[in-house]
């Protein structure tokens, strides 16, 4: 029991008046009255005793709270904590989840391409914040991540993993900023509350033989920004967010060259792809609808990007049920199949993989420019309605 009341406390003349356990109130002449710990600090003054201020009373403490927090810190210091460093970590001000996101976002966006940070930030926002966005960092635990993952794991097996990953980014971050004390709960806890995801397939693909009607189809149709972009990925073997990339500035019409720069690329290597008579028309068709600066196929707003699901989009309204990534498979097939006499590196090339083992890479100079640019014009000309590039050129703007 202390030995002092609240009574005493009120009327308490200058001085230093003690309670008990480490615990006094300190009054200045001028009738100011804080309290003080005295503590033995294992962390620091090699054990000595030392003086913790608590707070103002009865501004920041009451006699009932300052016994309170004196009895957790004191128990702190007998763990060998730094009681100095765990009085000011209650001063900090925890925020939530959402906070911490931006905050995240902007620091380690710093070492991060745009299109990895716009998609951390996207991803989060639409799937962590739902469940999340109000909690403290420091009270999420894993049943807390589970829920916010529960809705997309297993029909969006991919993109949950990578909210998974990103809420950890965020919750690490947290931890270096002393907003959270525990570690980041780790995969396992996450993933033994969580149903068995299903195990990841190939990308469907088109059977090469049905291209060329499909591709007819398209260019039947009303042209749209996400149709050209669909064709012209077909006809490149291009992966689609390259294409919803391309800039007029990466084109060289003359070169028959797309030079993607290595922001653009997955594995963030520059690379040229050659563009056959039928991409090339694509291009005509795309400048006649949308102008010639900026992004080749643009968005609803011209700065701004067709969104991943515009293509797929295109591909549905057409009655198919094939991803647009595996129009490379596609082309692969057709190359394997049709083009036998052609070496296997050069479709490899023409789809942007590394080829050979590092020896073989470190002596071959060449990018066969010449080689696929051949295979690509069999390619477009396989694709294209009856084998005729010309017909690709019918989507232009009337008048």
């Amino acid at each position: 029991m202390g030995k002092l009341t609240d009574l005493k406390v009120r009327n308490a003349k200058p001085g230093i008046h003690g309670d008990g356990a480490g615990l006094y109130l300190r009054v200045k002449p001028t009738g100011a009255k804080s309290w003080v710990l005295r503590v033995q600090n294992q962390a620091v003054n090699e054990g000595r005793r030392v003086d913790v201020g608590l707070g103002g009373y009865p501004a920041d403490l009451t006699l009932s709270e300052a016994r309170d927090k004196a009895l957790h810190l004191r128990k702190l210091a007998r763990q060998g904590k730094n009681a100095f460093e765990e009085r000011d970590r209650e001063k900090v001000v925890i925020p939530t989840f959402k906070v911490a996101m931006k905050d995240a976002h902007t620091e380690l966006s710093k070492g991060w391409t745009g299109k990895h940070a716009a998609a951390f930030l996207s991803s989060l926002t639409d799937h962590a914040i739902p469940k999340l966005g109000n909690k403290r960092v420091d009270q999420i635990g894993p049943s807390d991540i589970i829920a916010a993952l529960s809705p997309i794991w297993t029909d969006k097996p991919s993109i949950a993993r990578k909210v998974r990953v990103r809420i950890g980014q965020v919750l690490d971050f947290a931890k270096s900023k002393g907003w959270r004390a525990e570690a980041t709960p780790a995969p396992r806890e996450i993933t033994n509350g969580l149903a068995r995801q299903p195990k990841a397939g190939n990308f469907k693909a088109m059977a090469y033989r049905d291209v060329p009607a499909f591709m007819a189809g398209e260019l039947d149709k009303e042209p749209s920004a996400g149709r050209l972009a669909l064709l012209f990925t077909i006809l490149t073997a291009a992966r689609s967010g390259e294409v919803r990339s391309a800039r007029w500035e990466h084109i060289d019409i003359e070169a028959r060259a797309w030079n993607r720069p290595a922001d653009l690329m997955k594995g963030k290597v520059r690379h040229t792809v050659t563009l056959n008579d039928a991409a090339l028309a694509i291009l005509e068709s795309a400048k006649q609808w949308f102008g010639e600066t900026g992004l080749i196929f643009p968005g609803s707003r011209k700065d701004q990007p067709l969104s991943d699901m515009t293509l797929s989009k295109a591909l549905r309204a057409a009655g198919r049920d094939e991803t647009v990534h595996g129009f490379r498979s596609t082309f692969r097939d057709w190359a394997a199949e049709q083009m036998s006499t052609v070496p296997a590196m050069v479709a490899e090339m023409a789809l942007a993989h590394s080829v050979g083992t590092k020896t073989e890479q470190a002596y071959l100079r060449s990018d066969l420019r010449d080689m696929r640019l051949a295979l690509m014009q069999n390619w477009g000309r396989f694709v294209s309605p009856s084998g005729a590039t010309d017909n690709v050129v019918i989507m232009t703007r009337a008048g």
